[in-house]
């Protein structure tokens, strides 16, 4: 079978690495060849894996972002590492994106009362120079508040505003008495962590979702990302 290469981002918080590879081991189909890679700080880089993949015969391999985002890091950094190794043909994916919103809503459904009529949501993310990709966020917040009734904005950690105590200051404007900060992260690391500072030192009550990539659904997307793109390696070939 081709190979899946998994990449994701990378963190000087080793955190962050050892629940990806965690997410990575639980990827698994009979004969699959699966792989982590690192855009960056953490080891082993993705180009590393896809030279030591031509070492060792292949010639083509699929690799998956494992990115909540369609941003810089999706749309330039990774497509530019793959072309420096031009002995394989890759297929890159789709990031993982808005279909892990279940999953985000699931961990958000576990701190808080999602019926609380005075519950506000901040959804967290990184946050990216790319407008569309937060307008991505946005979206999906004003989703849950269509859906779900209570009022939610979206916060970013970098790059982009409002940040998370701006946005602690919307919601108590439209009414909130209680907060709940959903993650739009798949790891723990380091801008997570700057989330829970803010949070916290904006409203000492609020209450904090987990990270996403330890949900077994993750692991499902991140195989279904692979399938996809195996397909369209075979159509195009």
């Amino acid at each position: 079978m081709i190979p899946l290469v998994a990449v994701a981002h990378g963190s000087r918080d080793p955190r962050s690495a050892a629940t990806v590879r965690a997410l990575v081991r639980r990827v698994a189909a009979p004969g699959l060849d699966v792989r982590v890679s690192f855009l960056d700080l953490s080891a082993p880089l993705v180009t590393d894996v896809l030279r030591d993949l031509v070492r060792a015969g292949h010639r083509e391999a699929v690799v998956v972002p494992l990115l909540l985002g369609s941003a810089f890091h999706a749309r330039v950094d990774l497509p530019a590492l793959v072309a420096e190794v031009p002995e394989l043909r890759v297929t890159i994916a789709d990031v993982l994106g808005a279909d892990l919103e279940a999953v985000a809503f699931d961990r958000l459904a576990a701190v808080a009362d999602v019926s609380d009529p005075e519950l506000g949501v901040v959804l967290a993310a990184v946050g990216s120079s790319r407008p569309a990709a937060n307008e991505a966020v946005a979206a999906l917040a004003r989703r849950w508040q269509s859906r779900h009734g209570f009022p939610a904005v979206a916060a970013f950690a970098s790059a982009a505003k409002p940040d998370v105590p701006a946005a602690i200051a919307k919601l108590r404007a439209r009414g909130a008495r209680r907060i709940a900060v959903a993650s739009w992260f798949l790891a723990p690391g380091l801008l997570p962590d700057r989330i829970a500072e803010q949070a916290r030192a904006a409203d000492p009550s609020v209450v904090l979702a987990g990270p996403l990539a330890d949900d077994r659904r993750v692991a499902e997307l991140v195989l279904a990302r692979y399938t996809t793109g195996l397909a369209a390696a075979r159509w195009s070939a």
